[in-house]
């Protein structure tokens, strides 16, 4: 059963529903029932995400955040994992046993340290890894 309602629409509108029912066919009547269908139908999921959207927001912006610190965190365990590589390569390769510890062998690892250090500032600072190149020397000899 139908129900007449008598409704006004402005000029703008009736052109719209003008145009849409000469491109779709149907008439007035039944394009307007099932717009206010689904509008009804939709209304709650409309209040829905309106009370979500904020909280959403603040979701992904501390996500971006999180996003950042970790992005941080890695790259400072990169250097820390960076600067241990080459401690350990430059102790094998470059320091020999001292029997007794005189001022030469004292200015020696000095001198020695400031290298490792002036190596570890050129490395992190060209983005280079040795991780990656002894990962490669370690599967060529096997």
């Amino acid at each position: 059963m139908r129900i007449r309602h008598n409704l006004y629409f402005g000029q703008q509108l009736t052109r719209e529903l003008d145009a849409i029912i000469a491109r779709e066919g149907g008439n007035k009547s039944q394009l307007i029932n099932d717009v206010m269908l689904e509008w009804i139908a939709n209304r709650g999921a409309g209040k829905v995400e309106t009370l979500l959207k904020p909280r959403l927001d603040r979701l992904s912006k501390e996500n971006g955040q999180l996003n950042r610190e970790l992005g941080k965190c890695r790259r400072d365990v990169g250097i820390v994992l960076e600067a241990l590589m080459l401690f350990v390569r430059y102790v094998l390769t470059a320091f020999a046993a001292d029997p007794e510890h005189d001022q030469a062998a004292l200015r020696r690892g000095s001198e020695r340290y400031d290298r490792f250090i002036a190596q570890l500032g050129r490395q992190i600072a060209a983005g280079g890894s040795n991780l990656a190149s002894n990962d490669d020397d370690e599967e060529a000899a096997s």
